[in-house]
């Protein structure tokens, strides 16, 4: 009797510890990414540096306290302001195991003022005052600092400043090399280099409508928006998909917050921070969301996230009327699947529209060959239409890449 009495508080000693482990295993709903093919597993939403810099120490601990605790495990820090780095170093004491850090190479703090360089004695300065304020000897990701045209991609090839950043890596400072950028030609180029592991790109349902190779800030483009995503822009989330080369993204609300707020936003019309998140993380290619967070409660606000309704995450409804002065292109999001008959719709579109805009070639044929279904297939029962947000006539879509392509 004393022996089963024994076994049994055994038992139940056991239970109380596995209840107590999975307990503390489950400290946050967050999800988790792969960052590209480094090996990380990163947050979906993750903290921006920005708000460092307004506060003081304490406050500096109780927000990286309040990150960390709700699952946040990445951190963009570009700001080479003594104060942030010196506020996020004191933040992170003890808990540096718990944040993947994504550093930024080639930006110092100059007369007093932010700056961006590309003098390896300079950058080298400034990234070794990083990793001092941050008390640490390495960061997990070195980001070669904005790159925004084809002419400063070109000047990094075989530099100075390359060399350096290769030989952080191979010292171990940095463990793997990315690049940021607004500009999707260039993003492009770095995610077809061979070397850049991870891209920093400014992705939100205003900026996937700028034309060509454009940046948020050249002069007038954000007044000539199209309805569609730009397909460079579409080449680069499918190429960084394939290839598994980690996207993280930045000006998640528009910059500034702009989409947040309909007298400000880009295309007329108020997102929520849920509907701009969920956006970007609809495309396969992003590990993460960085947030601009200035404060406990702005991450309080945006930590609703973890627990948002899929009615609340859906931003199609927000869609419509953003896109109507300009609808009918097709963005490629999906929406309108499943097709009745199996017709990847969304892929035949951007096959198509790169047929019509560069020529039908035998790449473009040989993709279009090895779809499960063809445009032939469609029967224009209509069932698509109606999940369309574009309003895009997608049966006389169909037909076109079924002339185009020959079935």
């Amino acid at each position: 009797m004393k022996t089963k009495f024994n076994l049994l508080v055994v038992l139940v000693a056991m239970c109380i510890v596995t209840a107590g482990c999975h307990r503390n295993d489950r400290k946050t709903d967050m999800n988790y990414r792969a960052l590209g093919n480094t090996g990380l597993m990163v947050s979906e939403i993750s903290i921006g540096c920005g708000g460092f810099e307004k506060l003081d120490s304490a406050a500096s601990l109780e927000l990286m306290s309040m990150a960390i605790d709700s699952g946040m495990n990445y951190l963009d820090l570009y700001d080479c302001t003594p104060k942030t780095r010196s506020n996020i170093g004191y933040a992170l004491q003890g808990r540096r195991d718990k944040m993947i850090i994504q550093g930024h190479i080639g930006t110092i703090y100059k007369d007093g003022q932010h700056c961006r360089t590309r003098d390896v004695e300079e950058a080298r300065a400034g990234f070794e005052d990083m990793l001092t304020r941050l008390h640490t000897d390495h960061i997990e990701v070195g980001m070669i600092h904005i790159t925004d045209s084809y002419e400063e991609w070109e000047a990094i090839q075989n530099s100075p400043f390359l060399d350096y950043v290769f030989q952080l890596k191979k010292e171990g400072k940095i463990k793997h090399i990315g690049l940021s950028s607004h500009n999707a030609e260039v993003a492009l180029l770095a995610a077809k280099s061979g070397w850049v592991e991870v891209i920093m790109f400014s992705l939100n349902p205003a900026f996937d409508r700028l034309r060509g190779g454009a940046t948020p800030w050249d002069k007038g483009a954000m007044d000539n928006l199209q309805a569609g995503i730009d397909p460079v822009r579409v080449e680069f989330y499918d190429y960084c998909a394939t290839h598994h080369i980690g996207v993280t993204v930045m000006k998640t609300f528009g910059g500034g917050g702009r989409l947040l707020d309909a007298k400000t936003s880009q295309l007329g019309v108020a997102y929520t921070p849920e509907q701009c998140i969920a956006y970007c993380l609809a495309k396969p290619c992003i590990s993460t969301c960085i947030l601009g967070i200035d404060n406990v409660d702005e991450l309080r606000a945006d930590l609703h996230w973890l627990h948002a309704t899929e009615a609340e995450k859906d931003y199609t409804s927000v869609q419509k009327p953003a896109v109507a002065r300009v609808s009918g292109d097709c963005t490629y999001c999906n929406h309108c699947s499943p097709c009745t008959v199996g017709i990847p719709i969304a892929k035949v579109n951007e096959l198509l529209d790169k047929a019509e805009t560069e020529g039908l070639d035998p790449e473009l044929e040989a993709k279009y060959k090895s779809l499960s279904h063809h445009a032939g297939e469609c029967t224009h029962c209509g069932a698509c239409m109606s999940r369309c947000p574009f309003n895009v006539d997608i049966p006389t879509r169909m037909d076109a890449a079924r002339t185009m392509f020959g079935y």
